[in-house]
């Protein structure tokens, strides 16, 4: 049996567990393998950067890891489950009760407030934090009734960061979350992300090809070519605030 990968967590608080992972999109001489066998594991309550530029796999992963999409091959576990086995009601349900999705776009609701956005997860939910929690967590206390029109930017992030933590996730999945944000106001938006782990123990995986961010991780995975070039663990996280932009 192979050893495991030397950077692994500890196997009994992994959440997710990757092997063998590939995924090409067309056929023939038209088909591209954005992932070319991907070993990983993820651990509860870490913070781990995935980094690389654009086209390196690192949003497939995400996808994948996220039940939005299925491998090629490979496997992904989720705790003791084959997630890669599930049908499509299944991968609904674990999206519905485990995973909590952040994007570059905040896609929320113009006609709704703050708070009506987040209730749209916690309606559903098994077991909620009120919208009020979800947006105190991410210091939007007094935004509370405001629409996305006069939200700024790095407020409506930070609600949809409220909106996906709401049904208390066990995994947060942020793709490129500061990606149309100013440094200041990713700084924010980082903080309130770090605040999630911190606070809830939520394993949350954030992408970006930003290198800067990576010093707030407890790991950083490099991406390239579709491939885990290298896993780093930082000694120290460091607070986004200290981050040199």
């Amino acid at each position: 049996m192979a050893d495991p990968p030397a950077t692994a967590p500890d196997r009994h608080a992994c959440v997710l567990s990757v092997r063998g992972l590939t995924k090409v999109y067309g056929t023939g001489p038209l088909a591209v393998q954005a992932l070319r066998g991907v070993d990983l594991d993820l651990g509860a309550g870490e913070l781990v950067v995935l980094l690389g530029p654009s086209g390196s796999g690192k949003s497939t992963l995400l996808n994948i890891l996220g039940g939005l999409d299925r491998p090629s091959a490979g496997e992904v576990r989720f705790r003791d489950a084959a997630l890669t086995a599930f049908d499509d009601r299944g991968l609904t349900r674990y999206r519905r009760d485990h995973v909590g999705f952040v994007f570059q776009f905040y896609n929320l609701v113009p006609s709704l407030t703050a708070r009506e956005n987040v209730s749209l997860v916690t309606e559903i939910a098994a077991d909620p934090m009120t919208p009020e929690e979800a947006l105190h967590m991410v210091g939007l206390d007094a935004r509370l009734d405001h629409f996305p029109a006069q939200l700024s930017g790095g407020e409506q992030q930070r609600v949809a960061i409220a909106r996906a933590i709401a049904k208390r996730p066990d995994l947060l999945l942020c793709d490129e979350p500061t990606g149309a944000l100013d440094s200041r106001t990713g700084v924010l938006v980082l903080e309130a992300i770090e605040r999630v782990n911190r606070d809830l123990g939520t394993l949350s995986v954030v992408i970006t090809h930003n290198a800067v961010i990576a010093g707030m991780a407890d790991r950083v995975v490099t991406f390239g070519d579709g491939l885990v070039q290298s896993v780093r663990a930082n000694p120290v996280r460091r607070p986004p605030a200290e981050l040199s932009w």
